[in-house]
């Protein structure tokens, strides 16, 4: 196999002298391509290509779909949000919480779209909801192989593609209805287009790029923004056009970013206050301040206004406050490094042998560029995850497959062209080597875990990097074996935690993929079962242990401690108990688990939904429309569950965390005095939801309910009727 190190926009030899692949279609090439054309692919690839890309796709697919109900409606936070927007165009348009608009989620509301359109279409459930995000995972597969096809050749694409498809964390926020699918999907896209770009220095792709990035923007705010220095400065130095246009170019690129994910911003700056919902997690109802603040530069300093744990940056481990330590080694801790740091090692290593390789191509070498491109947005959005003091959560890794599995592709690709050089086959047995001594330690983490597969990855890959030392004098039959020995062996341990991930479900705000680990969340010193997940640590901050038993029950005990003001959970006293029973308000009644905190009682909490129970439906479904909302509950997890379960608009008091000031006691008092809500449903300390601590509104509107009216018993769970007053 030969691979080109550089290829103009209208093709010719390569410096191999191999013939490159032509990026554009050939002068008179039919408009819409034949079934055959769409089965072979382009006249000059092999033959087994399209049908091993299509392969590709359709097995990802399967494997992304494959016990996908498991989940139930997995986030509920979101889950309510989409049932919402299905039921009202302008709870869709803002992404509010509840079909009565109250408050909105704490994101813009573009991911939340194709799972809302989705449930107009199929009705409420799991399918509906997470499917939309399992087409998301296919198609960045196909863009990721897409992108390094175009210039290296269909194995290379394949190995990208298999890499990403198997990915841990990738395989979980595929089947996952968190905004992290959709950006990863626009990501990879605005990297192929500005590809695109460099090679024939159109200005069309520059512009599609910034659309891509503008609408990444309205999935999850400023973090679509990290590889912006990357592309601008690759683009911008390496473009085949002058500077002049090439400065003009990447201002047009910007005017798009602005347009693409500025209308809607402008809508909801300009739209009256008082007629549409408050920004949820937002403390002066207001999208820009939730974009620079809470979503902005608190992630980046730890200053999160409204957060659990958060607003006072610092004050932990290294720098990382109530988020784990912080520092270069973070992704390849013990929660975080089964999730995504298998290939990063290996992608590394071929990054540098990529720009080693093209180091003597010209400047306009689109071949240097692909280098540089997913190269630089790697490096820029690893160095911010590993050094970011604000909430971060094992799942945000998700945003780095998109670019590490084409360094792995590109990289082993260039390599095993040049494996008559005795620098290439060795950084490709140093590759090998890294990745199989990587996975020994990732696997080694989980002691119980298919112990002997360990030895399989370390083994096989230290026997196909010997191999690989001498690829270029052994025969072509021998070195395909070593290589393919290395890759299987390279793929083994991130492919067995991907395929743990999809036979279980994951449900909550916090979920991880793969078994539990030692140090890290559901194993020794962890939280939440396993692949569950807690705080950074296993539980909350300053919390204890919790562990699955045999029953698949998770139960939690909490204790004293810093990470919440006041050392202990909003609300709650020094030491408090839960336990979280298997979702009863999913659909069909699927099992699986409950993370860090659980809703037995009835009631939710920070991270969950409520259990749900026959009786409390009932009671909220009573002459339900006769009212704005059926009820009002603390925190959106909990408002979230009786909302999924009754069909009916819930308000969610304080947004996520409880302590957004939306609605204020006067406005609570208002909405109860015209009878817009029913019931308030109590949230019992922790374990039961949260009062909001200190004097928030959350807390006053609590004591103001609890003073004032009946309560209600429904099943285990207890609500108030707004409808009737208490004697006093």
């Amino acid at each position: 196999m030969t691979v080109h190190l550089d290829r103009q926009s209208t093709g010719g030899a390569t410096s191999s002298g191999t013939r490159a692949t032509a990026p554009e279609p050939h002068a008179g090439a039919p408009a819409r391509p034949s079934p055959q054309r769409l089965w072979r692919g382009r006249p000059e690839d092999p033959r087994w290509a399209r049908p091993a890309f299509l392969a590709l796709l359709l097995a990802t697919a399967v494997l992304y779909l494959y016990n996908l109900s498991a989940s139930g409606y997995a986030n509920s936070f979101y889950s309510a949000a989409v049932q919402a927007g299905s039921q009202s165009w302008k709870a869709f348009f803002f992404g509010s919480l509840d079909a009565a608009n109250a408050i909105t989620v704490d994101k813009p509301p573009a991911a939340l779209w194709p799972m809302a359109l989705s449930v107009r279409l199929f009705g409420l459930g799991s399918w509906a909801i997470l499917v939309p995000e399992v087409l998301m995972g296919v198609g960045t597969v196909a863009v990721v192989y897409a992108a390094v096809r175009r210039r290296f050749g269909p194995a290379a694409g394949l190995i990208a593609g298999a890499v990403l498809a198997l990915t841990p964390v990738a395989a979980l926020m595929f089947r996952f209805n968190n905004p992290d699918a959709m950006l990863a999907l626009l990501m990879a896209v605005a990297c192929y287009l500005v590809l695109r770009a460099l090679e024939d220095g159109r200005t069309k792709w520059l512009l599609w790029a910034g659309a891509a990035i503008g609408f990444a923007f309205l999935a999850k705010t400023l973090q679509a923004f990290l590889i912006l220095p990357p592309l601008a400065l690759v683009y911008g130095v390496c473009a085949p056009v002058s500077v002049k246009k090439r400065i003009g170019q990447l201002a047009a690129g910007l005017a798009a970013i602005v347009v693409s994910g500025g209308w809607w911003v402008a809508i909801v700056e300009l739209w009256p206050a008082s007629s549409r919902p408050y920004v949820g997690g937002s403390q002066n109802n207001s999208f820009l301040e939730l974009t620079f603040g809470y979503n902005g530069l608190g992630r980046l300093n730890g200053d999160e206004t409204g957060s659990v744990g958060g607003g006072g940056g610092g004050g932990g481990g290294n720098g990382g406050g109530n988020w784990g330590e912080t520092g270069w080694d973070r992704l390849f801790g013990s929660s975080i490094g089964g999730q995504i740091s298998w290939l990063i090692p290996a992608a590394l290593i071929l990054l540098v042998a990529g720009l080693v390789a093209t180091r003597k191509a010209k400047r306009t070498s689109v071949t240097r560029a692909s280098f540089l491109v997913w190269g630089g947005a790697l490096l820029t959005t690893l160095l911010v995850f590993s050094y970011m003091q604000g909430i971060f959560h094992e799942y945000y890794t998700v945003a780095l497959a998109p670019y590490i599995a084409p360094l792995v592709g590109m990289g082993a690709t260039v390599l095993w062209g040049r494996r008559d050089k005795a620098w290439a086959a060795l950084t490709l047995a140093a590759a090998t080597t890294a990745t199989a001594a990587w996975g020994y330690v990732l696997l080694n983490r989980s002691s119980d875990y298919l112990p002997w597969l360990k030895w399989l990855v370390l083994i096989g890959g230290l026997t196909a990097a010997l191999g690989l030392i001498f690829a270029g004098r052994l025969g072509r039959r021998l070195a395909l074996g070593a290589a393919g020995l290395g890759l299987v062996a390279a793929l083994a341990g991130p492919a067995a935690y991907t395929l743990t991930t999809v036979n279980e479900g994951h449900t909550g705000s916090i979920v991880t993929a793969g078994p539990a680990v030692a140090g890290g969340r559901g194993g020794p010193g962890g939280g939440g079962g396993p692949g569950g997940g807690g705080f950074p640590g296993g539980g909350f901050p300053g919390g204890g242990q919790n562990q699955q038993n045999g029953n698949g029950n998770a139960q939690g005990q909490g204790q004293q401690g810093n990470g919440f003001p006041g050392g202990g959970f909003p609300g709650g006293g020094q030491n408090q108990q839960g336990q979280g029973q298997q979702g009863q308000n999913r659909p069909n009644g699927d099992g699986g688990r409950m993370y860090g905190m659980g809703g037995g009682g009835g009631a939710g909490g920070l991270l969950n939904g409520a259990s749900v129970s026959s009786e409390a439906k009932k009671l909220l479904a009573a002459d339900a429309d006769r009212y704005t909302w059926a009820a009002a509950a603390i925190g959106a997890q909990n408002a979230a569950s009786y909302q999924l379960s009754t069909g009916d608009p819930v308000m969610a008091i304080g947004g996520f965390n409880g302590s957004d000031p939306s609605p204020t006691l006067a406005q609570f008092k208002q909405y109860v005095a015209e009878g817009k809500i029913h019931y308030f449903i109590a949230s019992g300390g922790m374990g039961g939801g949260m009062r909001g601590n200190g004097d928030g509104t959350a807390s006053q509107i609590t004591s103001w309910v609890e003073a004032n009216f009946k309560k209600v018993t429904a099943g285990s769970a207890t609500f108030y009727d707004l409808t009737r007053k208490t004697s006093s």
